[in-house]
């Protein structure tokens, strides 16, 4: 076959290879959208696109995490334990003498009989009152057991031998905290008058079940429920705060992880292993930009954030928000070297995208293989005729 006869087929060729390679563009298989489609998104106004700079982790960096000790503050209970609905009650009463209304008679001359009778257990009722023989109907709930046992000593002084009264709470259920989850065996767990913190609880009913970097902690107090690490409990004494009657706290298994895709050395959900991530290591776990595929312009970081870090980063501001979060993306640019300090400072939380786009040179070599695949058999099959005898 002669230059020229090829040159015929190519030209006959070669227009259809490419209109039909360039009309497969838009449909080529990618991992994900481009640089450009990414930051095209952002001017629409339904998710936000953020340039990391230093102005950018400074603001991020003064935003702090949720915490225990700032929705709740460090509450220390009472020093003595009160009375609830619920809890049960016995008391002892003592007379200086028998023969009294709580003790029993002088037999003979020798005995001196029994001064003491002891109340059976009761539940305070929803009344707040238990009942005392002689005293009547006495309101407990709210009061110590000292508080108690003076009023049953009043009511019983012109009725008894110089009454002494101990009131005793057997079964303490209104000061108690619930216990769920991987936090050992779920379990009622009554408070001490010293006050309990919560690492206190999570030991009296066994520990934690799986390892702490696995493990959120969930306090919820009056309806407000607080979701922090477990680690960070572990890792800042602050943290560790004190318990509250009627507290429920859950310990639910949640590693730390985020998620990466596009062109980075592993695709998939990765752990943290450490309570704070920053984005340099977090592509260091990725096993890096894939350097024949990646575009190291194109690294994205994909998150919900709260309304009100939103409203602290002015990219963000004009994107409405979706069930209090706005659908935020940050922008970091990996071919600047401006770029490696910042990620070096830029913090990653649970449940992050990192996304790093394809090239756009990956895109070409995509078309021009398209190309060489539709021309291909054109040519073969006219150096096959050529041959031919």
């Amino acid at each position: 076959m002669g230059f020229s006869t090829l040159r015929k087929i190519l030209h006959a060729t070669l227009p259809l290879a490419l209109a039909t390679a360039l009309a497969a563009c838009g449909t080529l298989p990618n991992a994900g959208p481009s640089r450009s489609d990414i930051m095209a998104a952002g001017g629409d106004n339904k998710i936000a696109v953020v340039e990391v700079d230093s102005p950018t982790v400074e603001t991020l960096a003064s935003i702090r995490p949720a915490s225990l000790m700032g929705a709740f503050g460090d509450y220390r209970p009472a020093r003595e334990t009160r009375i609830g609905v619920g809890d049960g009650v016995q008391i002892v009463i003592w007379e200086a003498a028998a023969g009294g209304l709580f003790s029993s008679p002088v037999v003979d001359r020798s005995s001196a009989g029994t001064r003491s009778a002891v109340i059976p257990e009761q539940i305070v009722a929803r009344d707040g009152s238990i009942t005392v023989p002689f005293a009547g109907r006495i309101a407990v709930i709210g009061r110590s057991p000292p508080e108690v046992e003076a009023d049953i000593v009043r009511r019983l002084a012109d009725k008894a031998i110089d009454p002494q009264a101990l009131v005793t709470i057997t079964r303490n259920i209104s000061n108690t905290v619930t216990v769920m989850g991987e936090g050992g065996v779920g379990a009622r767990v009554p408070l001490t008058p010293r006050g309990d913190r919560l690492l206190d609880v999570l030991a009296s009913v066994g520990g934690a079940r799986v390892g702490a970097g696995d493990v959120t902690v969930m306090l919820t107090r009056e309806g407000h429920t607080i979701r922090v690490p477990l680690q960070a409990v572990l890792d800042d004494p602050k943290e560790n705060v004190f318990l509250q009657a009627g507290d429920m706290l859950t310990f639910v298994r949640d590693p730390q992880t985020f998620t990466a895709m596009g062109a980075t050395g592993r695709n998939s959900v990765i752990t943290f292993d450490t309570l704070a991530l920053t984005l340099d290591e977090a592509i260091g776990k990725t096993g890096g930009l894939i350097d024949q595929q990646s575009d190291p312009d194109a690294l994205f970081i994909i998150r919900y954030e709260p309304a009100s870090t939103a409203a602290a980063l002015s990219q963000a501001r004009n994107v409405p928000p979706v069930s209090g979060y706005v659908p935020t993306v940050y922008h970091v640019n990996m071919k600047d070297p401006a770029g490696l300090f910042l990620a070096r400072r830029f913090p990653m939380r649970n449940k992050d995208i990192l996304y790093v786009a394809n090239s756009p040179v990956i895109n070409l070599q995509k078309v021009l293989t398209l190309v060489n695949l539709l021309t291909s058999p054109a040519v073969t099959a006219a150096s096959v005729k050529s041959i031919a005898p």
